[in-house]
């Protein structure tokens, strides 16, 4: 049995919000067998922004029963429920405030329809009720009401159901706590109000002083990681953590660049300096006696244009070996087989074409080398790297201008972005250094479904 339910609240500091007005249905997993909707009397002021978004004012409450008065009630329709909510941790924690007040222990398990949405319905962009509910057809009147949003939360409530045919994540998603094991109760409202999204967020301590940056393809997640862990860093933020504040990138190529960037220019007491990118080994390109292009790892000289760099001379060549397999390059070539043989040893397993016996033409074999150079170095190229944006109907756009990044830009999927001087008028200008590069190099490498416009 669930009691799905809505709280309304006055606002206000954490642990002192009032209630406003409840909107309970009792559930059985079919239909809905009882409810209780209640405007509620809180004894204090509503928050001017509260009004403004529910629609409910002091003067409405005057006459409305007192949280006192309608507790009984409350229990009665919520014996032997499991709460059902949309951010349960919220209204759960506001819940028991109430009771706790009164004298009482209002211990229940909780399931929230945030977490349990994020699990089923993973393809949606936005897990806001407003949103899920308009993208899955739910009807939805009276938004910010107790009994408009308890009642999405009963048709959604349904459909997650029908999708979890085993029951089996509904089951592990039930909570017999109000807040995550070893969090504390001022941490979980932090996090309650930040998405499960991808870039980069901001921890402030109590005098707004950033001591925390950092970015993550699930924000809501990484942030929850650090409130929970035992480490010395992460316990001096769970002690320190006033504010949080976050910038929502959709792509995880601008949130790691304005990482790198904001931290140089920002120096947050907890995180480390970044230390200046040593990249002594490189892949340098060459030819030899027979008109074959070469690859091959050297120590990096600045004097000459490096295809791609590396820190380390094992990581070096492992990225080599792979360039010349995905690339049916020959080995032998690349003097990466220098054995007797007349022939590199993948010949013998159908992964080189024979430039090694002369068996493919110069200009063949080069036009591959050619191809992997010019989706891999930066000298003298001029790219736009297309990516997600913060919404489905939304892409983002990194500007590379003759071998130096620019910056980024967000456009919408309506708004052709094919030329790099119609970028630069929405562009956001960003530093070029050793580390962004690496990063571009790096994510390239790594995300072969980006799309790449190359002029």
């Amino acid at each position: 049995m669930y009691a799905i339910l809505d709280i309304e609240t006055t606002g206000g500091q954490f642990n002192e919000e009032g209630i406003t007005e409840i909107a309970i249905y009792k559930y059985d997993g079919h239909e809905v067998v009882d409810q209780f909707i209640s405007l509620v009397n809180p004894e204090k002021p509503i928050q001017p922004f509260v009004v403004k978004l529910t629609g409910i004012n002091n003067a409405m409450l005057r006459s409305a029963p007192k949280f006192y008065e309608v507790a009984k009630r409350i229990i009665e329709i919520t014996d032997g429920c499991i709460i059902v909510a949309h951010n349960a941790a919220f209204d759960y924690r506001v819940l028991r405030t109430e009771f706790r007040n009164l004298g009482y222990d209002f211990e229940k398990q909780t399931l929230c329809t945030v977490e349990l949405s994020q699990k089923l319905l993973p393809e949606q962009p936005s897990h806001s009720l407003g949103k899920l509910v308009r993208a899955l057809g739910i009807p939805m009147s009276d938004r910010h009401r107790a009994t408009g949003d308890a009642m999405a939360t009963v048709q959604l409530f349904k459909l997650l159901l029908q999708k979890d045919v085993e029951k089996e994540i509904v089951k592990s998603l039930i909570k017999t706590e109000s807040a995550k094991p070893g969090m504390a109760p001022r941490l979980k409202d932090l996090l309650d109000k930040i998405p499960s999204v991808t870039g980069l967020y901001y921890i402030y301590n109590e005098n707004s002083d950033l001591i925390y940056l950092g970015k993550s393809r699930n924000i809501k997640k990484r942030l929850n990681q650090h409130f929970t862990s035992p480490s010395r860093k992460s316990k001096k933020l769970q002690r320190e953590a006033f504010t949080i504040q976050y910038e929502e990138t959709g792509s995880e190529l601008i949130a790691l660049l304005k990482e790198c960037q904001e931290i140089k220019v920002n120096k947050p007491r907890y995180n480390r300096a970044l230390k200046k990118t040593d990249m002594p080994w490189s892949l340098y390109q060459g030819v030899d006696a027979n008109g074959y292009l070469t690859l091959s790892i050297q120590k990096t000289d600045g004097r000459k244009k490096e295809i791609m760099s590396f820190t380390g001379q094992v990581e070096a060549k492992s990225a080599l070996y792979k360039v010349v397999e995905n690339n049916r390059l020959c080995q032998k070539i690349n003097g990466m087989d220098p054995g007797a043989r007349t022939h590199c040893f993948p010949y013998e397993l159908g992964g080189c074409n024979g430039a090694c016996m002369n068996q493919e033409a110069p200009a063949d074999y080069n036009a591959r080398v050619i191809e992997f150079i010019n989706a891999n170095s930066f000298y003298n190229q001029s790219m736009i790297i297309i990516d997600r944006g913060r919404a489905i109907d939304e892409r983002s756009a990194v500007l590379i201008e003759k071998g130096v990044y620019k910056g980024y830009a967000f456009f919408n999927l309506n708004y052709q972005v094919n030329k790099i001087d119609i970028l630069k008028n929405i562009l956001t200008p960003m530093e070029n250094n050793k580390d962004t590069k690496k990063i571009i190099q790096q994510y390239i490498r790594k995300k072969k479904q980006l799309k790449i416009l190359r002029f």
